[in-house]
């Protein structure tokens, strides 16, 4: 029988793992630098960094561009209330968790075109917003409205609808229908960056489009949140049959 032999990469990322979870290196306390942990181990930079990047798919550290590698402080999950299109009020209003917002005005293009029912070049609101627990990024949402749905002022005065965008929701007023697809996939070069995961860390990514009575689109919203970080709860509610209950 052959037994296969652990790599230098595992052998490093089971070293350090065990510091973490021991305790013997805190939450949020920095790693020693890439140099002095590949000349510690006697290794290349790059075997260096296939180890960190297992630790980092774990979910035990997190890279911040230009300041190192991070013991990540323990994860507090949160809860996406499916057929509600929003963050559970209980898991996004925790007093750590804050939300970052840019809006501009954008043209619709790509997949936009196409969740929208919108023609290429429509002028869009775009709502930008990160969610972060201390330093640690927990959620991307990127939500677009029809500029002439845009409620007035949305644009210059997010900070109004606070309270809905903290929790990722449906912006608009009370639409017909809102349909959720829900996938588990790579993060895209810029998710992985913003939400500091490694590039084979799952996210779990949500599209949410919002539909009037009319059926005009009224809002489409791409979400996208690190698999570790994130429940997806939905409830069915069953009609019973008025022939049965009278029977």
């Amino acid at each position: 029988m052959i037994r296969s032999v652990p790599s230098r990469q595992h052998d490093i990322a089971d070293d350090l793992r065990q510091q973490i979870t021991t305790g013997r290196i805190s939450p949020g306390e920095r790693l020693p630098s890439e140099a002095d942990l590949a000349s510690r181990h006697k290794v290349s930079t790059v075997t260096l960094r296939r180890a960190l990047a297992v630790l980092q798919s774990e979910g035990l550290i997190e890279k911040v561009q230009g300041r190192g590698n991070f013991v990540r402080h323990p994860v507090r999950k949160i809860v996406y209330v499916g057929g509600w299109g929003t963050l559970d009020p209980r898991t996004a209003a925790e007093p750590a968790l804050r939300v970052t917002v840019r809006s501009t005005t954008v043209q619709a293009h790509g997949q936009l075109t196409t969740l929208l029912k919108v023609p290429a070049g429509s002028p869009l609101a775009e709502f930008s917003c990160t969610s972060f627990e201390g330093e640690s990024p927990h959620g991307l949402a990127r939500i677009y409205i029809p500029r002439d749905l845009a409620p007035a002022g949305l644009l210059d005065n997010a900070s109004a609808y606070r309270a809905p965008i903290t929790r990722f929701a449906v912006l608009t007023v009370s639409p017909a229908a809102v349909r959720e697809t829900v996938c588990a996939r790579p993060p895209t070069p810029e998710e992985a960056s913003t939400l500091r995961i490694a590039s084979a860390a799952p996210v779990l990514a949500i599209t949410r489009v919002a539909t009037a009575a009319t059926g005009r689109v009224v809002e489409a919203a791409l979400l996208a949140f690190p698999g570790n970080r994130i429940d997806a709860v939905f409830t069915t509610h069953h009609m019973l049959d008025e022939r049965q209950t009278q029977g």
